[in-house]
């Protein structure tokens, strides 16, 4: 990857949970869509719900026009809700899962809703830039669980010049637990990767079953990823999530990564150019 000094910086802005608002060039993507305001129910499927303790930074009426792209980790009412799906442009392109893509079309009214096999890859571009969206395996749970929850996909963001190489990388986890085969394959296929965004809150569901990383797994997924910066997202916005951000930062110190940390809180953006140390700073409501 070959940055210029004239590249622009890729910047997200972290709207909550996993709704992230990424902007490269003329490139804008929408990521796992949640507006739910503080107090509503998100439904998990097979009658389970859970409550949101913390209000959006910005609703759909404050996003941005233009937005190229929706990149959709899964269909769980705390990544893709009622207010995103009656709020949003239902012209919009989402890519996404087969099983959600499937449900998109045929349910929600989002006839260009795009099924992404994993390791298959879309380019999305404007005038002057483009970034190429790419399925990485994720999986929510194991054992009798698996079956019960939805399709679940990481994706790699490569972004670039239009019709040129990628000159920085990042990486969307999904709501994956970090499963050995998971995470060796992402390492082995994805060296390299500028900002790696985890999804962490360690999601408990009743029962006892574990469906996000705790900030524990978190580190560890990191130490094996090796991404150059790492962002926390998902974590203390519903009360199915157990592991606090806290938890998350003592095990990434624990492991000598804590200077990788961007510490970008909900309603900041971060932005990154290749080679450099990512700037936090207030998001403009614009």
């Amino acid at each position: 990857m070959t940055a210029t000094p004239q590249d622009p910086p890729v910047t997200c802005h972290f709207i909550g949970n996993a709704t992230l608002l990424i902007r490269y060039g003329d490139v804008t993507l929408l990521t796992d869509p949640n507006f739910l305001h503080r107090g509503q129910y998100a439904y998990l499927g097979h009658g389970l719900v859970s409550r949101r303790l913390l209000e959006p930074t910005r609703g759909v009426a404050g996003l941005p026009a233009g937005i190229d792209a929706i990149v959709l980790s899964h269909l769980h009412g705390d990544h893709w809700d009622r207010v995103a799906r009656r709020g949003l442009d239902p012209g919009l392109p989402v890519l996404t899962t087969p099983q959600a893509a499937r449900r998109l079309r045929r349910l929600h009214g989002f006839p260009h809703a795009t099924a992404l096999e994993t390791w298959q890859s879309r380019t999305v571009t404007a005038r002057e830039t483009q970034v190429t969206v790419t399925s990485l395996p994720g999986q929510h749970a194991g054992g009798l669980l698996r079956p019960l929850l939805p399709q679940v996909m990481g994706s790699l963001l490569e972004f670039g010049p239009l019709g040129g190489p990628p000159v920085l990388r990042l990486y969307l986890s999904g709501d994956t637990l970090p499963f050995p085969p998971i995470v060796a394959a992402i390492a082995r296929r994805c060296p390299d990767l500028d900002l790696a965004v985890l999804h962490l809150g360690g999601t408990t569901l009743p029962g006892g079953f574990l469906v996000t990383m705790t900030g524990a797994q978190g580190a560890g997924f990191a130490e094996r990823l090796d991404p150059e910066w790492v962002l926390p997202v998902h974590y203390e916005e519903y009360t199915v999530m157990k592991s606090p951000l806290s938890d998350f930062l003592h095990a990434l110190r624990q492991r000598g990564l804590g200077a990788r940390l961007v510490p970008c809180a909900r309603g900041e953006r971060v932005a990154l150019r290749p080679g450099g140390r990512p700037v936090v700073e207030a998001a403009p409501l614009r």
